[in-house]
């Protein structure tokens, strides 16, 4: 059974529960020494906090606990950090959501010009906890769950010396999901971006299954912060793969826009309130279990992503995970330095990727080098406060396009948000 001590940046966040219950049910392996709690909220820090150490006491797991708002001392002797924040908070992520609608834009956390202005939030507080890894715990890993987790990587790994891997769990959950219809022995091709990917192959007993279960209209089930729209018979023939959910926003383009200007309330409207029930429910000091209601956050199987990581890479397992990561070759249309989403043997040395039989059609690699040029330049501008780098970012996103309205908008989210966008005010 391999010790570790783990370091939660942003444990003041309403999912953390589900991470402490993953550990708790992967005892039989891992043993929790230390985890430090790090948040800068206080109220949100102590009343989570408390909640997964009653979650500890009542699983029988005895291990040091830090409550601090102190990055340093959360980085002590850490082996893993994981990183789940939310820079400028709901609110911030309510601005990146109505503000692009007035301009007949998609508004979202991840993708789109309000997940770029995350990345532009996110990213300088992301290097400090870097630049404060390279001093502290060097040899620690760090697993950014951080969203836009595609960008953050793509910043992690071409950016900083520290041990990085991006994780998302909307591979699991759809791989899982297709595995409950054709079986756990089937072997699936799942190939992407993070938020813009694709099963491309699912074959069992030497038979490819995937056209099958496109004809049948198939799909993974939505994430919970996702408004159906489905796709359409016709849309997955000519994908030829099965998508995630979050290419509802590409191929029901329009469909979002309407729900976005027909809604009453945004989904970070949605999400504060779902978070003051659970954070009145982790308040109770009963309480000493993951409730319900977090499911409806949209992190389903977070625990089991996350944690099932970190045990490969302690215990040395060499299994397989679909994780964020340097392309190195492993897809022949993209540059080796590209962080793509796809299959990973991991274990005590990291990620190494695994070769990707089922060829991707032209519609999956255009749409991947777009998206992919995107995220080079909103890092690059999330470095530097470059507004020309951020310009070329957003032309070249498939969601966003004309100049006029994409200038307009980032001109007046970048006042919007201006508290945390200290290197574009100089």
């Amino acid at each position: 059974m391999k010790e570790i001590n783990v370091a939660v940046i942003g444990s003041g966040s309403t999912y953390c529960p589900e991470l402490l219950d993953g550990f708790i049910n992967a005892q039989d392996s891992l043993k929790l020494k230390k985890v430090s709690f790090m948040d800068i909220d206080v109220r949100k820090r102590t009343i989570v906090g408390d909640l997964c150490v009653r979650m500890l006491k009542k699983a029988g797991i005895d291990c040091e606990t830090v409550f601090t708002d102190d990055l340093e001392v959360a980085l002590q002797g850490a082996d893993f950090v994981l990183t789940q924040m939310r820079v400028g908070k709901l609110p911030a992520r309510h601005l990146d959501e109505i503000i692009p609608v007035k301009y007949g834009l998609i508004g979202q956390e991840t993708t789109g010009i309000g997940g770029f202005f995350k990345a532009l939030r996110t990213i300088p507080e992301i290097q400090k906890i870097t630049d404060c890894m390279e001093r502290i715990c060097p040899d620690a890993w760090l697993i950014n769950f951080t969203n836009p987790s595609g960008i953050i990587t793509e910043f992690l790994l071409n950016h900083t010396k520290v041990k990085a891997i991006g994780l998302c769990n909307v591979p699991i959950d759809m791989i899982d999901d297709v595995k409950e219809i054709t079986g756990p022995d089937s072997e699936v091709t799942y190939v992407g971006l993070n938020h813009l990917s694709w099963i491309t192959s699912i074959v069992k007993d030497g038979e490819e299954l995937l056209p099958k279960l496109i004809e049948e209209g198939f799909s993974p089930k939505v994430m919970a912060n996702i408004k159906d729209d489905g796709f359409s018979l016709e849309c997955l023939k000519a994908i030829e793969g099965i998508p995630s959910s979050y290419l509802q926003y590409y191929y029901n383009r329009n469909a979002k826009i309407e729900h976005l200007k027909e809604d009453k309330k945004s989904r970070a409207m949605v999400c504060m309130e779902i978070e003051e029930d659970l954070l009145k429910m982790y308040s109770d000091e009963e309480l000493c279990i993951k409730p319900a209601l977090l499911d409806k956050r949209g992190g389903h199987k977070y625990s089991l992503a996350a944690v099932s990581l970190i045990d490969s890479i302690a215990n040395d397992k060499r299994d397989v995970h679909v994780v964020n990561i340097k392309n190195d070759g492993t897809l022949p249309f993209m540059e080796d330095d590209d962080v793509v989403e796809i299959s990973a043997v991991i274990g005590a040395d990291g990620a190494t990727p695994v070769p990707v039989k089922k060829k991707t059609n032209r519609h999956m690699q255009g749409l991947m080098q777009s998206v992919k040029a995107y995220e080079k330049y909103a890092v690059e501008a999330a470095l530097n406060g470059d507004d020309e780098a951020a310009m070329k970012a957003l032309m070249v996103h498939p969601l966003i396009g004309d100049y006029e309205n994409a200038k307009a908008c980032y001109e007046e989210m970048k006042v919007a948000h201006r508290n945390y966008l200290d290197r574009f005010y100089k």
